[in-house]
């Protein structure tokens, strides 16, 4: 019998970065995300279907930055001796229920109070994309309260028009995978 293990992600090492992105320590997920706030390794995911649609998921109420707001399919922060790519896939897989190959495209560094819970993100945020071909969206509720499946220019659009409904984050990182999303 598998026993499920309940994991205060608030307690979870990131690495502290310095301005160039040159890992310099740790601290937990909590203190770098009290003010004012600690420059961190991030990564952030984007999954695309064969469409071309973009896969988002509303964060959910009990987050401590932004919940409730609509984001990328995924996003957080690989543990310290951690690849970018394995956290990305372990998030992935907490988050959605997915296992997609993922592909970084570049690096969006950005700097954001949620003026919800007064949180700070001071972050250098990898950026990975993948494919999505054939694949349930299995949601954990505690992370994701829904998800949508949305055309990117609908998503870039809106984004002008009602920024407050999404993460502060997700308009860098569609730009930084801008490259990868115009290749047909």
């Amino acid at each position: 019998m598998v026993e499920n293990v309940v994991v205060d992600r608030e307690s979870l090492l990131v690495e502290l970065v310095d301005e160039t992105g040159v890992t310099i320590g740790s601290c937990s997920v909590s203190r770098a995300h009290h003010p004012p706030g600690q420059p961190h390794r991030a990564f952030s995911v984007l999954l695309f279907d064969t469409a071309g649609r973009v896969l988002l998921q509303r964060r959910a109420a009990v987050k401590t930055r932004f919940p409730s707001r609509w984001s990328n399919a995924c996003c957080g922060h690989p543990a310290p001796e951690q690849t970018v790519a394995q956290g990305a896939g372990i998030r992935l897989v907490d988050e959605l229920g997915m296992r997609v190959a993922l592909n970084e495209v570049g690096v969006y560094r950005y700097r954001a109070v949620d003026p919800a819970t007064d949180r700070v993100e001071d972050e250098w945020d990898h950026v990975l994309v993948g494919m999505v071909t054939d694949q349930t969206v299995r949601p954990n509720p505690a992370e994701v309260s829904e998800f949508a499946w949305v055309e990117l220019n609908e998503l870039r659009a809106d984004l002008v028009a009602a920024p407050h409904r999404y993460t502060p984050w997700l308009g860098g990182v569609l730009s930084t995978a801008r490259p990868w999303t115009d290749r047909g």
